[in-house]
């Protein structure tokens, strides 16, 4: 699948990406680069991204990138996430950089690394996560 197939997928079963304007801006063998632009509606008391804002886009990144590498393979489902936050997040797009870490048939191992637009070396939050496949 290309990264427009993934992204439409994910926005036709789950409303909310659109509502957090969830993109997919590459899908390779590398992995995935997802983002969700700044918004204000995204913002919580003190200025920064909501923690729901963050763990969509690392959640949205990882089921990208296990799309990208299945294909339509839409009841996979998050059966564990971790995440950390790091650091409050800058008032621009918030990027997640998605890749595999395992696969097998029943599970897909995930790692997203998240941070502001121009800042990559900055890390925002660290998830880890596991999708369970379909038999």
């Amino acid at each position: 699948m290309t990264a427009l197939e993934v992204q439409t997928l994910i926005r036709a079963g789950l409303p909310m990406a659109e509502d957090i304007d969830l993109r997919i801006d590459r899908l390779d063998e590398d992995g995935v680069l997802a983002r969700v632009p700044f918004h204000s509606k995204l913002v919580r008391p003190g200025g920064t991204l909501s923690g729901p804002t963050i763990m969509a886009l690392g959640d949205a990144a990882m089921y990208a990138v296990v799309l990208g590498r299945l294909g339509r393979v839409e009841m996979a489902v998050t059966s564990n996430l971790n995440i950390n936050f790091l650091i409050k997040p800058r008032p621009v797009d918030l990027l997640a950089v998605a890749r595999i870490l395992r696969l097998s048939r029943r599970q897909a191992v995930c790692e997203v690394s998240l941070y502001s637009a121009g800042n990559e070396s900055e890390l925002v939050a660290h998830v880890t996560g596991t999708y369970a496949l379909p038999i």
